[in-house]
């Protein structure tokens, strides 16, 4: 049955309701599978080269996540440069981006009904709707000029989302004045935040809140989070953005050497001193300096960084003279700043300093659904880089995914997919290329915090015999040392983190036994 008049416009109507994004999104989702009796049906947003999924209906739930680059896509490549609506044919060659995406329908769609509705906005791509149909004859009935109709009121309403969704950021901004708009959504790649929890919007209204001031903002979270992430966020939504981003990791740089790196030096300040060098203050004068692991940077430093921070007095070392600069401080930790100052190894009076704003990145186990939208964005990019041209994750091997409490955090996820990825390459006989919970096998549920299974079965075999308490500790000791270093990728800084130790003394601590 044909699209009336009436039903077009109770389609317009649901649509531009008082809803918010997400809502409305889904609602034309929801609305136009229900009118074109389409099986699946996906509403893209288009820019920077790339279709990021707003809504979906009828595919699997990861699919939110992926990103899909349109050079890599025939069909979707197909929709961008068309101008107008795109039937494919029912037995179109062109590599469906769904493929292996649909539930309960096998690895590939050979024969079915797709159709791609561009959406337009000013005559520029915005975005695009694919509707798709097992019954390769499902949209005959259809007319282009009402299809047309479709595409228009959905290009409306996605222009209208945008549209109020860039001017709310830019009300954050600026009070006084609106620069030049233009439609679409901020989807540079290296700061795009993957979630829709709850707690994540928090804080990404918390980052769009700070990031127009020019405050020092403290990012706090565990190991693997993101919190560089969120560092380049802020710096991206300043004035600073056309300024550099430096970047100095604290935990690796070594005492001798950590002044000169960040304030600099005068040839012939000290042995080895060939030439002049301009720290990372000065290279980031008029932008940001992201210091991150700020929590291991040694007392003997932190006041001069307070001096910086407070005077905005640069002293190279080997130079009497001082020189004025702006630099705006974003520093990051997995430490709790407030009990190293009363242990006395973080100073108060920095610490008061640098969290003026602070921003506390939630671990992944609190982030609920976006397990979900992280392994589609990572599976997708695993897919890229392993040159695969359709990767999906089976729903065991999802549901695995969502049941671990991820101790390494969003790094992890990253980690363990790109590993089941490159194993479930090697064990397909092509076709669909699918990760299956065995792919995943480097994950297990741990019984207590930082012990896995194994190390458990190892700890229990403790057998006491002849040894000493002091001997029996030593071997507990170096069990459990070896198995948070195995767990970190041999990162000694990432270990002490992990241990909750300083790093100093768990590198003395190793020495002792025999581990370095």
């Amino acid at each position: 049955m044909a699209l009336s008049q009436t039903e077009l416009t109770q389609i317009a109507l649901d649509i531009t309701s008082g809803l918010s994004n997400r809502d409305r999104f889904s609602r034309l989702l929801d609305t136009i599978r229900q009118n074109l009796h389409c099986d699946a049906a996906a509403l893209l947003a288009f820019q920077g080269g790339q279709f990021t999924p707003l809504a979906i209906d009828g595919l699997n739930a990861d699919v939110l996540g992926r990103r899909f680059l349109v050079d890599e896509h025939p069909r979707l490549e197909a929709i961008a440069r068309a101008g107008d609506i795109v039937r494919f044919p029912s037995d179109s060659t062109l590599a469906d981006p769904y493929d292996g995406l649909i539930p309960n329908q096998g690895d590939e769609l050979k024969v079915h009904a797709c159709i791609g509705l561009p959406l337009f906005a000013n005559e520029n791509l915005i975005g695009a709707i694919t509707i798709d149909g097992f019954d390769p004859r499902q949209f005959d009935q259809f007319s282009n000029s009402e299809l047309r109709s479709l595409s228009a009121i959905a290009a409306v309403s996605l222009s209208n989302a945008l549209m109020i969704d860039r001017l709310e950021k830019l009300a954050v901004q600026s009070q006084d004045s609106l620069p030049a708009m233009r439609l679409g959504i901020d989807t540079n790649s290296d700061v795009e935040t993957i979630a829709q929890s709850e707690i994540m919007q928090s804080l990404q209204d918390e980052i769009e809140m700070v990031a127009t001031t020019d405050l020092n903002v403290l990012i706090l979270g565990e190991t693997g989070t993101g919190k560089e992430l969120v560092a380049k966020a802020v710096h991206q939504g300043s004035e600073r953005k056309d300024m550099p981003l430096v970047y100095l990791n604290c935990a690796a740089l070594p005492e001798s050497i950590a002044e000169s790196e960040l304030f600099g030096h005068v040839k012939g300040a000290f042995t080895g001193a060939i030439s002049n060098r301009s720290g990372k203050f000065e290279l980031a004068d008029k932008g940001t300096l992201f210091l991150d692991e700020i929590g291991e940077l040694p007392l003997t430093l932190q006041s001069k960084l307070l001096r910086v921070l407070q005077y905005g007095d640069l002293q190279k070392i080997g130079d009497d003279r001082s020189r004025k600069v702006d630099v705006r401080i974003i520093a990051a930790t997995n430490k709790d700043l407030k009990q190293e100052v009363l242990a006395g190894r973080f100073r108060a009076d920095l610490y008061h300093r640098l969290s003026v704003f602070p921003l506390m990145v939630p671990p992944l186990k609190e982030r609920g659904d976006d397990i979900t939208l992280l392994s589609g964005f990572f599976v997708e990019r695993c897919r890229q880089k392993l040159g695969i041209n359709n990767l999906s994750l089976s729903p065991a091997s999802l549901s695995q995914l969502k049941q671990y409490s991820w101790p390494g955090n969003v790094r992890e996820l990253e980690h363990v997919l790109h590993r089941a990825a490159v194993l479930a390459r090697a064990q397909s006989r092509g076709g669909l290329c699918q990760i299956s919970p065995h792919h995943l096998e480097s994950i297990t549920q741990v019984d207590e915090p930082g012990i896995s299974r194994q190390a458990s079965k190892e700890i229990s075999k403790f057998n006491i015999g002849n040894n000493s308490l002091k001997d029996a500790t030593d071997e507990f000791q170096s069990q459990y040392i070896r198995q948070a270093l195995a767990e970190n990728n041999g990162q000694w800084a990432a270990t002490a983190r992990k241990l909750k130790l300083d790093s100093g003394n768990l590198h003395r601590l190793a020495k002792r036994l025999r581990l370095k």
